[in-house]
């Protein structure tokens, strides 16, 4: 999964979103508020002002008249004929009343006393165009700091991930090969780096001094067991050939000895298996460009001898051919592994190992494994309880592992009593064409 941003960019996209939202939301409010304020406002100053002329009337019948751009005021007299409201307040109850009298939006007040009936109006749209002007300028005050506040705050959450984001760049460049440890130094870090960055760090190369340690202990391993344990098998192999080589040997001896060539070819074959899985990487595995038939041939002729007294044939199907740039080591061990499992656990019959244009088939007619077992059978060390011999129970599961680090998918299939299907597939093949031929060994 690619993940193309990074802590900065997370950051100020936050930033950006809440900015955002507190930008909308600052307007959408200080808008509702001015419109409510403003109406608020002027219902009040319309009540006060209709409460002090309706005093000024018990007092002083005659009184002037507002009469203003903004507000003006309209008197009925009580006990006086006609009526000096004009037509379009007549009708009004008492209250507030929204009316566009004149082209003008205004706000209507009624009230009924003793003096008669009292109208005041007044003009909306001049005290709107005042509100309307004095949100926007305190809006954008608002809005500025917000954003000046932000935009500090931004800059010092930028300088609180600059060690962290420095330390990940360090390790992104790293050659996993050659890791360059100076790079977590401490005295590396940007100066804005605090504790947390510099215990990061800290862990970070103590992390990287510990995988270097264990990387240096396998490679001494892989080489010390390959010259030490291949030496002794050595030894074993040459030996058995000799004592093979005896006239006099009784026949139990003789098969002793042959058991003994047998385990020391298994043995052989586990520790070369061994030695690759436990590589740090595939790295010292010389890779070139080989045939698959040559690999298939030499694997074969290794376990004939494995089917020495069983009414077993081993087969070779070439429906292609193709090769690969690859290690010949690993594909010797992973079909090593599938055909002296197949040649262990097959009694009669035939195990036919068929080439095609990309792939390698290894199909015998043993015992099979049960659907229960074949979920398991690549676990390390399982062994079906109906295992006819005795087996270390890891083969399959070293080829599993090794098709999994070289990418050459491996499909089983089986059927209990009938038989196994094991098929290697190798992505990167290239396909050599030639006429089909079959032979039989």
């Amino acid at each position: 999964m690619d993940h193309p941003r990074g802590i900065r960019r997370k950051i100020w996209a936050v930033f950006t979103l809440q900015l955002a939202a507190i930008s909308c939301a600052t307007l959408m409010g200080g808008f509702a508020a001015g419109i409510v304020l403003e109406d608020w406002l002027i219902r009040h100053v319309l009540k006060d002002e209709a409460h002090y002329l309706t005093q000024r009337l018990r007092l002083q019948p005659v009184v002037e008249l507002l009469d203003t751009r903004t507000m003006r005021a309209y008197l009925d007299p009580a006990g006086e004929p006609g009526n000096a409201l004009p037509a379009d307040l007549q009708a009004l109850n008492p209250g507030y009343h929204y009316l566009n009298r004149h082209g003008r939006d205004e706000l209507v007040y009624i009230v009924d006393d003793r003096a008669g009936r009292l109208a005041l109006t007044f003009n909306r749209g001049r005290v709107h165009e005042f509100t309307l002007v004095f949100a926007l300028v305190l809006l954008t005050l608002i809005l500025l700091i917000i954003y000046l506040i932000t935009w500090l705050t931004y800059r010092a959450s930028r300088r609180a991930v600059t060690p962290i984001v420095a330390l990940a760049r360090a390790v992104r460049d790293w050659d996993p090969k050659k890791p360059d440890l100076g790079v977590l130094d401490l005295a590396k870090l940007p100066a804005s780096a605090d504790r947390d960055a510099e215990a990061l760090a800290g862990a970070l190369h103590a992390f990287a001094l510990r995988i270097e340690e264990f990387v240096e202990r396998e490679r001494n391993f892989t080489r010390d067991a390959s010259h030490e344990l291949r030496s002794p098998l050595t030894v074993i192999k040459v030996a058995s050939d000799v004592l093979d080589d005896e006239e006099q040997l009784t026949p139990f001896a003789r098969r002793s000895v042959g058991r003994i060539r047998a385990a020391a070819r298994d043995m052989e074959a586990l520790i070369e298996a061994f030695l690759i899985l436990a590589r740090e990487s595939d790295l010292g595995l010389p890779e070139e460009d080989f045939l698959i038939d040559e690999v298939v041939d030499d694997e074969m002729e290794r376990v004939r001898p494995l089917l020495d007294n069983k009414p077993v044939q081993l087969h070779l199907q070439r429906e292609g051919s193709f090769r690969l740039h690859a290690s010949p080591r690993v594909l010797s061990v992973m079909l090593g592994n599938l055909l002296r499992n197949a040649c262990q656990f097959t009694e009669h019959g035939r195990i036919l190992v068929t080439v095609g244009g990309d792939f390698v088939r290894v199909e015998d007619t043993g015992v099979g494994i049960r659907v229960g077992d074949l979920e398991k059978i690549f676990t390390p060390f399982f062994r079906p309880d109906r295992s006819p011999r005795g087996g270390h129970g890891v083969g399959l599961s070293i080829v599993k592992r090794l098709s999994d680090r070289f990418n050459w998918p491996l499909q089983l299939d089986s059927v209990l009593g009938a038989g196994t299907v094991a098929t290697l597939r190798f992505p990167g093949a290239v396909p050599r064409q030639h006429e089909t031929s079959r032979g039989d060994g």
